[in-house]
């Protein structure tokens, strides 16, 4: 839900108040573009799964298991780092609220409470409640 103009107004004066007061502060929490840091962090974690492979070998050759365990847990961590910003960084999915839907509880949405196919999220459903109440 897009913001009205005076909520547009004020976000910019608050923005224009942190700018002027600390600059460093307002440009160290300046949003940057998602897809890139997240395209980054694939790449850090498939470089850290060959590492954690080369690493696995070296102790598979050497004979300790300790630099074995190591390096398995080198590749699991860079394989967790891919896997957990793939779908930001392929554009797969826009980073954001989900787009809200017309429909309230009572909606077809209602039965399937097992499918999460075209449900919000809870952040998004609950501040919609929130919003009704709020309005009402």
């Amino acid at each position: 839900m897009p913001l009205s103009e005076h909520e547009q107004r004020l976000l910019e004066q608050i923005e224009r108040a942190l700018v002027d007061d600390d600059p460093k502060f307002a440009s160290s929490v300046r949003t940057g573009d998602r897809r890139l840091k997240s395209r980054r962090r694939l790449q850090i974690g498939a470089a850290l799964v060959v590492v954690g492979f080369a690493i696995l070998v070296g102790g598979a050759v050497a004979q300790e298991w300790l630099i074995g365990a190591l390096g398995f847990l080198v590749a699991f961590g860079g394989a967790a780092l891919a896997v957990l910003h793939y779908k930001v960084a392929t554009g797969a999915v826009e980073p954001g609220p989900a787009p809200t839907s017309g429909r309230g509880p009572s909606g077809p949405a209602r039965g399937n409470r097992g499918a999460r196919g075209g449900r919000q999220p809870l952040k998004s459903r609950l501040e919609e409640r929130f919003r009704r109440r709020y309005d009402q």
